[in-house]
């Protein structure tokens, strides 16, 4: 995981619910990470234990032709 860059996330809330989220890392720190998630439009607090999946939303540019 790298700061600045959007991750598409697959995390386990306290409510055991799994909910799937975009997000921009902003900081990392023991065992939890900041990040603003795109979903609430807000800034978080994640338990790194409870992140399920993490991926680097990639942009692929469409040629014309």
């Amino acid at each position: 995981m790298q700061r600045n860059q959007i991750m598409n996330m697959m995390y386990l809330a306290k409510s055991g619910e799994v909910s799937k989220r975009n997000i921009n890392i902003i900081k990392i720190a023991g065992n939890s990470f900041q990040a603003y998630c795109f979903t609430k439009q807000a800034k978080r607090t994640f338990t790194i234990n409870n992140v399920l999946a993490i991926v680097p939303v990639l942009h692929k540019e469409r040629e014309v032709v």
